[in-house]
């Protein structure tokens, strides 16, 4: 079977991007901004980024593209004869299924928020305990619960049927394209209120009292760790958009044009958050309520509030569903690669098993709300903690060794597939780099998580 390839350059980097761009640069990163004493922060992410999570997103887009394949038969086109590095690979899609089966209940409830605020659900004058009253019903309700999910799950899959460039392609470009409008019409709009320049002020620019506050050792890992979460790294989510991509470009100057709009859309989430909350008195360090209890508290008191929450849940549900339909196709594709299914058949399988298998998360806020699996943990927080404190950074360690030692593909190999077609080129000193320092920070993210 002749494998799929995208139509465009654009094409490529929206779709890599949105699958990037999810809860994690919309929700969690404003509240880590928030909990983490604002501005040096941001800077310390940034750096972070670039330092250490560009050079793992190289390194799976690499694989991809030089073995044209998807996680596992990637590892074993390029693995020395004998080794068994493709083990790796059925682990990176299982910690893709389990992602799923937390990640769309989360965006079933971006999209129910934005039915809400459509419909009228939050009236102007509602307070707080209010706008908690109905998140609170939600979660507490398994058939609305489960219905939201479901209306992910199935869309998610109609669009992947269609194809990678009619169907994931055409639709991230769409959704992506909006959602960047929508991201410019919310700043502006957040620039206007009576607390912009207060709450720009706390985001942006570093402030040494609120790291004192913080510790500058909690702010730099909590820094790191955002930095390496925010590409989804490690599952063979972007791997597989390696194995579509053409060879006119450097995978280094690809890499940095992801992590860009990546960042773009994270720091305006910000600039659209904290105005916002230091407009109206609003706690910034509210944690994952800020989304969900706080924010449509704002919505709800502020002039044209309905309007400003139904398109900002709007951005919300299109972030979170960028990432959706990404994931979706590593899992048709892992299945139509190594099962020889036809991508419809793939597509129904996948949406059955996804379906069933979300249903645990859904019910562990209602049915299921006394089950605890990992610690004190609920079942969306221990598939999470197994997700982005075991999986994500353990499977980027693996992708690095493999890319980088004599034991796996070797740097050389990397070296020459990264540096193929135009753009920035992978210098010889960075494999000492790539070596000693960043396996190091991954480590350390991996025991801070497990600690």
């Amino acid at each position: 079977m002749k494998r799929e390839k995208f139509g465009s350059r654009l094409g490529f980097i929206l779709v890599s991007a949105g699958c990037a761009i999810g809860i994690g640069n919309v929700w969690r990163f404003p509240y880590a901004v928030g909990a983490n004493g604002g501005g040096l922060f941001v800077l310390l992410y940034l750096l972070f980024l670039i330092g250490m999570g560009l050079p793992v997103l190289t390194m799976e887009l690499a694989v991809g593209r030089a073995s044209r394949a998807s996680a596992v038969n990637g590892y074993k086109k390029l693995e020395k004869k004998n080794h068994k590095w493709h083990i790796h690979g059925y682990i990176a899609m299982m910690g893709c299924y389990l992602l799923m089966m937390y990640y769309t209940t989360v965006s079933g409830w971006m999209f129910s928020y934005l039915i809400k605020f459509i419909s009228g659900t939050f009236t102007p004058g509602l307070d707080s305990a209010a706008c908690g009253n109905i998140f609170g019903e939600l979660l507490a309700d398994p058939f609305q619960m489960a219905v939201w999910m479901a209306i992910v799950v199935v869309l998610g899959f109609i669009v992947i049927s269609k194809g990678l460039q009619n169907g994931l392609e055409k639709i991230s470009k769409i959704m992506m394209s909006l959602m960047l409008v929508l991201i410019l019409v919310l700043v502006f709009h957040s620039f206007t209120l009576s607390g912009a320049k207060e709450g720009i002020s706390f985001y942006l620019i570093p402030n040494l009292e609120n790291v004192k506050n913080v510790g500058l050792t909690n702010v730099i890992t909590a820094a790191m760790n955002q930095a390496f979460f925010t590409l989804s790294l490690g599952v063979a989510a972007m791997e597989i958009f390696g194995s579509y991509m053409s060879k006119d470009n450097t995978l280094l100057s690809e890499g940095l044009r992801i992590c860009l709009l990546d960042t773009f859309v994270a720091i305006c989430a910000g600039l659209i958050i904290f105005p916002a909350c230091f407009s109206y008195n609003v706690d910034v360090n509210a944690g994952p309520a800020l989304i969900f209890v706080t924010l449509p508290n704002v919505f709800v008191n502020m002039t044209g509030g309905r309007l400003w929450g139904s398109l900002f849940f709007l951005f919300m549900t299109f972030a979170s569903f960028s990432t959706v339909i990404a994931v979706f196709e590593n899992l048709i594709s892992f299945c139509m690669d190594n099962f020889g299914m036809d991508r419809k058949k793939a597509c129904f399988i996948n949406c059955l098993f996804i379906l069933i298998a979300s249903l645990p998360c859904v019910f562990g806020y209602n049915i299921l709300s006394d089950l605890r699996i990992i610690g004190n943990r609920d079942v969306l927080d221990s598939e999470d903690f197994i997700v982005s404190n075991l999986l994500l950074p353990l499977g980027s360690l693996i992708y690095l060794l493999f890319c980088t030692t004599k034991w796996g593909w070797g740097f050389d190999n990397y070296q020459l597939e990264a540096n193929t077609g135009e753009g920035l080129k992978i210098k010889n000193w960075m494999k000492w780099y790539f070596l000693i320092v960043v396996p190091v920070l991954i480590i350390v993210i991996l025991i801070q998580g497990l600690i």
